[in-house]
């Protein structure tokens, strides 16, 4: 007995939808999750891998399924029906990723925002006071008049965590630079304790660059003239790349560096190691 097509349609999408999600969510294709923000970037990838999944095999085993159904027989020397358009499937294939992309787009909104990607520019002012409270110092140095707040920002210790560590960045042809204002140490790798949320106050002293650590699932450009916060809390010890992500000139592929996440007694050690020693009068 032959099924409808339309019951045949039905079975064969939900079987396609199944295994799109099945392989969505159980096929991890992504490095370890080290930050506390990487749980959210990793569910929208699930859906993002999902949806592509199922274009993929549905697109495959269309274009298989059609190169076998409707090639041509041998002996057959006629010409293919003259077929100029079909509006109920051009809605359909219309429609679709027509919904799929604004589902896509909205649900990324909500994710960059949640992460905290939509925080607004702030006042120079403000931003200054941030940066000398946490510090513990103050500065007259002269800073444009508006401070990007990227990913992650404001993080609040007023909650019970701990207070955010600062740490000042500089993105340069081709080596990042990092500074702690708290004990006086420049460094060219990045020391961070697990648990505690990192500020980062981000400058570029040439062109344009990008902090990239994808353990972190953190991504934030660096612009001349433009210092920039990120704010991250770090979940798992352990030696993380961190990559410049915009082509910043002919060394762009070496210019790298590494996160060490410490665990806070391991941290205290390395702070205690290199803190300068004070000087004498």
């Amino acid at each position: 007995m032959k099924l409808p097509a339309v019951l045949v349609l039905s079975i064969s999408t939900a079987a396609l939808l199944l295994v799109g999600l099945w392989v969505g969510y159980n096929v991890n294709v992504l490095p370890i999750a080290a930050s506390s923000n990487a749980p959210t970037y990793d569910a929208l990838f699930k859906v993002l891998f999902s949806i592509g999944t199922v274009l993929f095999l549905g697109i495959l085993i269309l274009l298989v399924y059609s190169l076998v159904a409707f090639r041509r027989r041998p002996g057959d020397v006629s010409d293919g029906l003259a077929i100029e358009g079909n509006l109920p499937l051009e809605i359909v294939w219309t429609a679709i990723p027509a919904v799929v992309v604004l589902f896509v787009g909205l649900y990324s909104y909500d994710i960059y925002e949640r992460m905290g990607g939509m925080a607004p520019m702030h006042d120079h002012s403000t931003m200054l006071a941030m940066a000398s409270e946490s510090s513990g110092t103050s500065s007259n140095a002269a800073i444009p008049a508006k401070v990007w707040a990227g990913i992650g920002v404001g993080v609040d210790a007023s909650n019970g965590s701990a207070a955010a560590l600062p740490v000042d960045v500089t993105a340069m042809q081709f080596a990042f630079i990092f500074h702690y204002p708290n004990a006086d140490i420049t460094s060219g790798e990045l020391h961070v304790p697990v648990g505690q949320p990192v500020e980062l106050h981000m400058e570029a002293r040439d062109v344009i660059h990008a902090f990239w650590v994808p353990q972190f699932r953190l991504k934030q450009d660096v612009i001349p003239g433009q210092p920039t916060v990120l704010s991250f809390t770090a979940t798992r010890a352990g030696t993380y790349p961190i990559v410049c992500a915009e082509l910043c000139g002919p060394y762009h592929g070496g210019m790298r560096s590494n996160v060490v996440v410490h665990e806070p007694e391991a941290y205290q050690s390395w702070l205690a190691q290199n803190t300068p020693a004070p000087t004498t009068t």
